[in-house]
């Protein structure tokens, strides 16, 4: 496999950038080839539900791992704690009565993305008191954005992977919570198998022009 580096990665995954002129008007970049970049790799993006049972070396992992932890997050809680698995043999408990075993059998690797539901931290009317701990109402927009920065990052990495449903089930939660003894306070939020695609997958074009609107609903 051809040497990617981080350099590549950010390309792939950094956000448009636009410049704005004196009048206050944005326009795009002289140089489009970081758009280019980003926009191909969101297209191309796919869920991909078959491997090759290779194996991921670490240094790629820890690049997907990266970009996940590079993901938006509320007042910067970071609720993330990512679990990556590859011993196949503790699969049949840890999955126990998932559908989708098949697909972390083939896999290089599953990653299980938790979260920690609370917040430790001061007030925020009393910046400076003592630390408190409450529920943390947005972790689940944290971890969305988690999981996909996961996947965009596979996808730019010439990997497959798919996210398979954990929260809000109990059939596919459970197993996981027990198995790793996890703290009542962390969740386990979704789960994504990974590894080298086994067929020619395909994205889907999902643009509806309808769904589309500008100045209202």
């Amino acid at each position: 496999m051809k040497k990617r580096t981080f350099a590549f990665l950010s390309a792939a995954l950094m956000t448009v950038a636009m410049t704005v002129s004196c009048c206050g008007e944005s326009q795009p970049s002289s140089d489009n080839s970081q758009a280019d970049a980003v926009i191909a790799n969101i297209m191309n993006r796919k869920s991909v539900r078959s491997y090759t049972n290779d194996t991921i070396p670490a240094a790629d992992m820890e690049i997907m791992l990266r970009a996940a932890v590079a993901a938006p997050t509320g007042m910067d809680v970071r609720p993330w704690h990512l679990v990556v698995m590859t011993d196949k043999s503790k699969y049949a408990e840890l999955f126990e009565g998932n559908f989708n075993m098949e697909k972390y059998m083939q896999a290089g690797a599953v990653v299980i993305f938790c979260a920690d539901t609370t917040v430790t931290r001061p007030p925020r009317d009393n910046p400076n008191g003592p630390a408190v701990t409450t529920p943390n109402a947005i972790w689940r927009d944290d971890m969305g954005a988690c999981t996909e920065n996961f996947l965009l990052a596979a996808e730019a990495l010439g990997y497959g992977a798919v996210w398979t449903a954990c929260y809000p089930f109990p059939n596919n939660m459970e197993p996981i919570k027990n198995y790793l003894n996890l703290p009542g306070n962390i969740v386990p939020y979704s789960v994504v198998p990974v590894g080298r695609p086994a067929g020619d997958n395909q994205p889907k074009d999902k643009w509806n022009p309808e769904r589309i609107h500008y100045n209202g609903f």
